[in-house]
């Protein structure tokens, strides 16, 4: 018989082993489910994660997929951290998107080199306005921040629709709903020839290092953590919620804002109805996957990133459905959940009620 026990404090070893334990029990579940489909499942996994990366250009297409995916996380995990549970990261990427390349747009024929520096300025802003929203009607009159932070993003997207299908279309794009292409000013420079990769990945290293040292080594990481693990001891020492809500909401806006940027005018090169394919939410899963720390966000992202790679390369090679990488990122979540109940609980093994000895798993 197995029982649940709680632990007398939380589990340093397990706070580790729970990404491990979830990332093999998905491989298991994933071996599971394409014998299910009818397919040989080491030949789907072999597919789905270890082909995508067999070559320079697939190396490449995974630090490009992985940059939208760690800046979100990394800004994310601040406020996830203080228990400021922003959700709405894939409106403030749309909007920090359309700040960009407003701008591009704006100085179509400006040839600058002032103007890559100023779209990812722009787009920063537009994703902390955005995210400045929720953190106003919290701070004010109490709302719950996942509730409006999440419906601001679907606000988010149908502004994006009403502006490439109104002011922003291509004039001269057959009446499709798309914005004309940028600059060349307006493209982010490619830092690996014959490939994708541009310089939004250093961005996202960079963050990843500005982050881990907010958050490690400067009183406002330790105030955002403090007031996540005990508000009451936190109010008692001095420390502002209130103040720790808008600054969490406004990093989180300003990552994700960066990442629309860098996005529209890196893979895309222009503004397009489809700006993300989601990663506003798949952050979440890379946020709490990397334990809500910089360095765990960077190699969770990269992982998350590969979900994507193999989902497309499993549908071209195996014609398998599009909705296998949806499922993958789904089971990691769920397992995930469930082995971080191991972090506060122990699992005990009775062998009879008779017997007095237990055995701890």
């Amino acid at each position: 018989m197995f029982k649940l026990e709680l632990r007398g404090e939380i589990s340093r070893r397990m706070v580790f082993l729970a990404p491990i334990c979830a990332v093999m029990l998905t491989f298991i579940a994933g071996i599971v489910m394409f014998s299910i489909l009818g397919v040989d499942p080491i030949e789907a996994i072999i597919t789905f994660f270890i082909a995508p990366l067999n070559s320079l250009d697939g190396l490449a297409e995974l630090f490009v997929k992985a940059t939208p995916l760690v800046l979100i996380a990394v800004g994310l995990s601040f406020g996830f951290q203080a228990n400021i549970w922003n959700i709405g990261a894939e409106g403030q990427l749309t909007i920090g998107a359309l700040a960009g390349g407003g701008v591009a747009l704006l100085f179509f024929n400006v040839d600058t080199l002032f103007l890559m520096p100023a779209m990812l300025v722009a787009g920063v802003l537009g994703g902390m306005a955005w995210a400045a929203i929720p953190a106003l009607l919290k701070t004010k009159f109490g709302t719950n921040e996942i509730l409006t932070s999440l419906m601001l993003t679907y606000v988010g997207l149908l502004v994006l629709s009403y502006l490439i299908h109104g002011p922003w279309k291509d004039p001269d794009g057959q009446n499709f709903p798309e914005s004309r292409l940028f600059h060349d000013a307006a493209i982010i420079p490619i830092i690996m020839d014959e490939t994708r990769l541009h310089l939004g990945w250093i961005i996202a290293l960079f963050g990843v290092a500005i982050a881990w040292v907010v958050m490690m080594r400067h009183m406002v990481g330790f105030q955002i953590r403090v007031i996540g693990l005990a508000p009451k001891a936190a109010r008692f020492a001095g420390f502002k919620e209130k103040r720790i809500i808008w600054l969490t909401l406004m990093i989180s806006g300003g990552f994700a804002g960066l990442a629309g940027t860098i996005e529209v005018s890196g893979p895309i090169g222009q503004i397009v109805p489809v700006i993300s394919p989601g990663y506003g939410f798949t952050a979440i899963i890379v946020a709490f996957l990397g334990r809500l720390h910089p360095v765990g966000c960077l190699f969770a992202g990269l992982l998350m990133a590969l979900t994507y790679l193999g989902g497309d390369n499993a549908q071209i090679e195996m014609n398998l459905p599009n909705a296998v990488t949806g499922v993958f990122q789904g089971m990691l979540l769920f397992f995930l959940l469930a082995c971080d109940v191991l972090v506060r609980y122990r699992l005990r093994f009775r062998r009879s009620k008779k017997v007095t000895g237990e055995v701890s798993l």
